[in-house]
């Protein structure tokens, strides 16, 4: 199978059909289907434990589907081969929670970093590049700085600028928001929808946020009870009736949420295992 450069001309970048994803014997999501468009940014949100994350690493190829199709960029993922999920993931940015910034290296060269690893462009185009997306998220005046000397919120901006420097068309975003100071997410969430116009990207938000998602997402799907419970816009959520997505919404303590992890045949048989020991 060749790896197709074009999306589809639908403008789809991330499609999920009937996919079914958890690890091993456990299924976490069962009969997903989603459309994440250029363009777009679509949150996915959920209690603790949902899925969500499971659905960022089915995106990225990193678990495969245990049912159902997943297609990134036109491409089924359980048909490519791993030099081809390279290529497709060179297309794709993720913003991982905790950054992930390389704490010997100064801001630059944190952002400088995927350019030199993927590229040959010359350092004089680097310097342009790296500096217009640090100046992109507010911070072409702190190249110089080391990780140390910066705070959390602009590490988190500095790993957005990392994300995407060499201008995917994908970015993935695992809680963005978590750990920011009300100014800080503000900020976070204006940076990922004016970054997602500016690039005409499609962005995914992997958040437990509701006001700042609610604010700039096109699309806001939940997830929770192993399935997809809902997907509209913030407008259609708010005004769902549906007794899960409203106790999520409004955060409020008792409902169909349950407090405890369910549990599942893998701890069954580990529980026996135990006592069997004993």
């Amino acid at each position: 199978m060749t790896v197709s450069d074009a999306t589809p001309p639908s403008d789809s970048i991330l499609r999920f059909t009937g996919v079914s994803l958890g690890y091993g014997d456990f299924t976490v999501l069962r009969d997903i289907s989603l459309d994440v468009r250029r363009g777009q940014v679509v949150a996915m949100m959920g209690g603790s434990g949902s899925g969500k994350t499971t659905l960022l690493r089915g995106a990225t190829g990193q678990i495969r589907a245990q049912a159902g199709v997943i297609e990134v960029f036109g491409n089924d993922l359980a048909r490519t081969s791993e030099s081809q999920l390279r290529s497709l993931r060179q297309r794709m940015g993720v913003l991982f929670q905790q950054g992930a910034l390389f704490t010997d290296l100064n801001v630059f060269e944190n952002v400088a970093f995927p350019l030199r690893e993927h590229t040959r462009l010359p350092e004089a185009e680097i310097l342009q590049r790296v500096l217009d997306k640090l100046d992109a998220v507010g911070l072409r005046a702190a190249a110089h700085l080391g990780i140390s000397e910066i705070s959390g919120g602009m590490a988190r901006r500095v790993a957005l600028a990392r994300a995407i420097v060499l201008e995917p068309e994908l970015i993935l975003y695992d809680e963005p928001f978590a750990g920011l100071d009300p100014i800080s997410m503000g900020i976070t969430a204006q940076l990922i929808r004016d970054l997602t116009d500016r690039l005409h990207c499609a962005s995914v938000l992997i958040t437990h946020d509701v006001q700042e998602s609610f604010s700039i997402a096109d699309m806001v799907c939940i997830v929770g009870q192993g399935k997809m419970l809902a997907a509209g816009t913030p407008a259609d959520l708010s005004s769902s009736d549906n007794a899960y997505i409203q106790q999520f919404i409004q955060g409020k303590p008792d409902g169909p949420i349950a407090f405890h992890y369910p549990a599942t045949p893998a701890f069954d048989a580990w529980l026996d295992q135990s006592a069997r020991r004993k």
